[in-house]
């Protein structure tokens, strides 16, 4: 374990908690790899999963006022962020919630609250599927879904033979178009911290990223399938919606239909907002997820 004082000032600026940065192996078919997670706070488990191209970062000004209601674990998936980028790995959206039960393995976590952002939403949808009696509770941030057809498309024609090379190759060197993607993010563009671009960026320098975010959306649509055909098995976990109205990534109309399928869900639609609302308007974001936890506490 490693306790680094080097992260980011707006995680690490008031004493209350330190976050402490920690590494853990995992193994699969690619070997063994190193996944990075942050950890700060006491209590019940609460793991925080980011979205495609996120990491751990996400939480920066979220993972103060969660820990003190409890211990928060944000990880960096296999792939993005910090941890290791195996050659060769599957990255369906199964196989990242499998792997995402082995970081609970790994963590002694027998049980925890799970959060999942976009991608990673659909992720922590799935490894609850995949484990119903590990996750006390869902809370769902504008995660991808079937019902929303943002996506379906572009992912279609990134991962095509001919565009991913470019994509990959391309992406990484032209800083407008990292701009350009990252600003229709947020409902509005003023509420962008100044930190947010540069420091997703960052991690982004690390060879496999893109080849990563294109293994991705290899299987987007396919996963979307085994996704639905999922969600029977997790409909009585109670269940927290957050979206932004003005989300370009993920539809907002296909909350309705998501929340549909679980018998205990609350929907807080944030008006104005974008598919980053622990980035764009974060008071009102944990105020949201600490009132569910304390509502729904066991």
């Amino acid at each position: 374990m490693i306790v680094n004082s080097s992260l980011d000032a707006g995680i690490n600026s008031q004493p209350e908690f330190t976050v402490e940065e920690r590494w853990i192996t995992v193994d699969g078919a690619w070997g063994s790899a190193r996944v990075r997670y942050l950890c700060a706070g006491s209590g019940p488990a609460l793991v925080l999963v980011h979205g495609l191209l996120g990491y751990s970062f996400s939480w920066r000004f979220t993972i103060r006022t969660l820990a003190q209601h409890s211990t928060v674990y944000a990880i960096d998936l296999l792939g993005t962020g910090f941890s290791d980028r195996p050659a060769k790995l599957d990255c369906s959206f199964k196989a990242s919630a499998e792997r995402l039960l082995q970081f609970m393995d790994k963590t002694d976590l027998a049980s925890c609250d799970l959060l999942g952002t976009s991608h990673g939403g659909a992720v922590a949808m799935l490894a609850a599927a995949l484990a119903p009696d590990r996750i006390r509770r869902l809370i769902l941030v504008d995660p991808v879904n079937p019902w929303s057809s943002h996506g379906k498309h572009l992912s279609v024609l990134l991962s095509n033979l001919v565009v991913a090379p470019l994509f990959m190759n391309l992406t990484p060197h032209v800083r407008s178009l990292h701009e350009f993607y990252h600003r229709r993010l947020f409902g509005d563009p003023r509420r962008i911290p100044p930190d947010s671009l540069e420091g997703y960026r960052k991690p982004m320098r690390i060879p496999g990223s893109y080849e990563y975010a294109v293994a991705v959306l290899r299987s987007w649509n396919r996963d979307l399938k085994e996704l639905e055909s999922a969600l029977p098995r997790i409909a009585h976990i109670p269940t927290l919606l957050i979206w932004g109205s003005k989300d370009a990534a993920v539809d907002p109309a296909s909350a309705a239909q998501l929340k549909q399928r679980f018998e205990d869900c609350r929907l807080v639609m944030l008006e104005g907002v974008g598919h980053l609302p622990y980035e764009e308007v974060p008071e009102e974001f944990n105020r949201a997820v600490a009132e569910f936890l304390s509502s729904n506490s066991h």
